[in-house]
């Protein structure tokens, strides 16, 4: 297993190294640059341009240079000094904005992830094992809905259902008065009263979905011989669907851990933009609109990175929960 973990670490390398390279292409495909689109928004609103200006931006950020010079001096910039490079539109250090939303997303994501296991898994349990009956039904019909709901539609009845009937304001992690105050517990505090509306709204989805997903597994389980036998051995009926069949019931859960970790940074992009949150998810979608390469060349590098960390958590955290899979010699 050791050798599995380390040669799958070995991996990695080549893989990021070919992953750089498509995230930054992928963000040169459309034609045109962000100097390009800066120019025509000028023009649409009447500015005055200054050619001269502009081409000393394009030699700046080496527009004039062929892709792999671009991409040859963000990735060394990446390795050799932890430079994620520019961003234009924002004129500040990529890794100074993204880390400012990081962890935003982060608490947002994983707040609304544990939710989602702590009520799907119990409430997925229960239905297997109550199958057919008026309560299993209920909890089928309300997952379905809850999977048939887009979480920006949920966001805009949760707006205006509050603005309307209470006359809050629940956008934003933020109250205007702490959006651009430092950090201090005051700060904290209201953020923690604004962070369960879209933690609820995140969570709402995927929690329908880990329901049916609980319950499906678990279905096809419950009648194995491993099953019967533990039954005819008089072991209680509770700890025996608990220890044996709801932990192989919930290997989709770990085996998921690779999306999780990208989702954890990426978040609920319509839903951040629906209630303006400020988290990654907006700001990549301008980036890419805006062709803000390094910015989105480097969201994109994290997230693919994360996917394939959280590829390789999954297969540990599987051998470890699940005695079948096992790596044999």
């Amino acid at each position: 297993m050791a050798f599995y973990i380390l040669r799958r670490f070995i991996y990695l390398i080549p893989t990021l190294f070919a992953v750089s390279i498509l995230s930054f292409v992928i963000i040169q495909l459309p034609p045109g640059d962000f100097l390009t689109s800066y120019a025509a928004q000028l023009r649409q609103q009447g500015d005055i341009i200054d050619d001269v200006q502009l081409e000393a931006l394009r030699q700046r950020y080496g527009f004039g240079e062929p892709v792999y010079v671009q991409y040859f001096k963000w990735i060394t910039g990446i390795v050799t000094r932890g430079d994620w490079g520019q961003s234009f539109e924002w004129q500040k250090p990529v890794k100074d904005l993204i880390w400012e939303r990081v962890w935003l997303t982060v608490a947002v994501s994983l707040s609304a992830l544990l939710v989602s296991w702590f009520v799907a898994i119990p409430i997925g349990v229960y239905s297997a094992t109550h199958q057919y009956s008026w309560l299993d039904y209920l909890l089928t019909t309300l997952s379905f809905i809850g999977l048939g709901t887009p979480g920006f539609l949920l966001a805009l009845v949760v707006l205006f259902v509050v603005q309307s009937q209470l006359g809050i304001n629940v956008s934003g992690l933020f109250s205007e008065q702490y959006m651009l105050a430092p950090w201090s517990w005051a700060k904290f505090m209201d953020m923690l009263q604004r962070i369960w509306v879209p933690m609820l709204i995140v969570a709402l989805s995927s929690t329908a979905g880990n329901i049916r997903i609980t319950r499906a597994n678990l279905l096809d389980e419950l009648n194995k011989p491993y099953v019967e036998t533990a039954r005819a051995k008089g072991v209680n009926e509770t700890k025996l669907i608990w220890k044996y069949p709801v932990r192989v019931a919930l290997n989709p859960f770990f085996s998921t851990v690779g999306w999780s970790l990208a989702g954890l940074v990426s978040g609920a992009t319509l839903v951040s933009l629906v209630l303006s949150l400020q988290t990654t998810g907006p700001m990549l979608l301008r980036a890419l609109t805006s062709q803000d390469m390094y910015l989105a060349g480097s969201i994109l590098f994290i997230l693919s990175a994360l996917t394939m960390i959280g590829t390789l958590i999954s297969d540990i955290l599987l051998a470890v929960v699940d005695p079948r899979i096992r790596l044999e010699n």
